[in-house]
């Protein structure tokens, strides 16, 4: 059984070159369950993804992992525990994505320490559950924006970790795909006990999808909660000032958000008989 470790933002205040993005922010993460981050363009959702994955330094407030402050712990340790897909991520020129993958394995490894069963057993169970085995040989840079997102993800998955921040883990993949990897997000959550934070630009995906939704506005937490208590008509105008109707969603029976164009076209959902 997995062990759920808890990891919070305590007064959490963000920026760059002393700018804030996000000013005094305090989260709990559900351990255990899924997570999206969703709000308007630049509104900080990168930014606290970043923060809590240790690759940004606060201007105030700590992250704190299982009562420890992420920026105490050793490198390594911490890789160990948490595990990340930043956005719009970098692959050396010319590795190919067996490679690229098994780097996800590094964290595991000791220094000088060989290739063991284990490892390739994790790179290729990652490599299976993407869809991307038959692109093992090939060089990453040659691969398609979408082949490329799904074998960024295979290098999360490879490095096993009982955290996983993953950040727009759909990008330039079709509807088909994005419903592949969160379908995929999902079993791992339940048979691993996976605890996974991700930035989502897809509200409904997001509503679907995750256990608890925390939306961004104002450089802070507008709504942080269950789907349905978080995706709400007002919600959806004060974060993303759009106008929009919520109705429960046929197929998940969770909320599901239509935008009101300037049309104003307002579907009603049928009378219960």
């Amino acid at each position: 059984m997995t062990v759920e470790h808890t990891l919070t933002a305590q007064n959490l205040t963000l920026g760059y070159n002393k700018r804030a993005v996000v000013n005094e922010l305090d989260l709990d993460i559900l351990p255990g369950k899924i997570t999206a981050i969703v709000g308007a363009n630049a509104c900080g959702k990168s930014t606290l993804l970043r923060a809590l994955s240790r690759l940004l330094m606060p201007l105030s407030g700590r992250v704190v992992l299982d009562g420890k402050d992420v920026h105490r712990m050793p490198a390594k340790q911490l890789a160990r525990i948490l595990g990340l897909l930043p956005q719009s991520p970098i692959a050396p020129e010319g590795i190919t994505v067996s490679d690229l993958v098994g780097r996800g394995r590094h964290p595991h490894q000791r220094l000088f320490s060989r290739w063991s069963a284990e490892d390739a057993a994790a790179v290729a169970a990652a490599l299976d559950m993407t869809a991307t085995g038959d692109l093992a040989d090939r060089a990453v840079d040659e691969l398609s924006g979408g082949q490329r997102q799904r074998v960024w993800i295979a290098m999360a998955l490879a490095q096993r970790t009982d955290l996983l921040l993953l950040d727009e883990p759909t990008t330039f993949l079709d509807v088909s795909h994005q419903v592949e990897i969160l379908d995929l997000l999902v079993e791992l959550n339940q048979t691993r006990g996976t605890t996974i934070i991700m930035v989502l630009h897809d509200l409904n995906l997001a509503a679907r999808y995750c256990d608890q939704l925390v939306a961004i506005a104002a450089g802070g937490i507008y709504a942080a909660g269950d789907p349905a208590a978080v995706l709400t008509e007002q919600s959806i105008k004060s974060v993303f000032g759009l106008d929009s109707q919520v109705i429960v969603d046929p197929v998940s029976g969770k909320p599901l958000m239509l935008p009101i164009g300037r049309r104003r076209v307002i579907v009603r959902e049928p009378e219960k008989r």
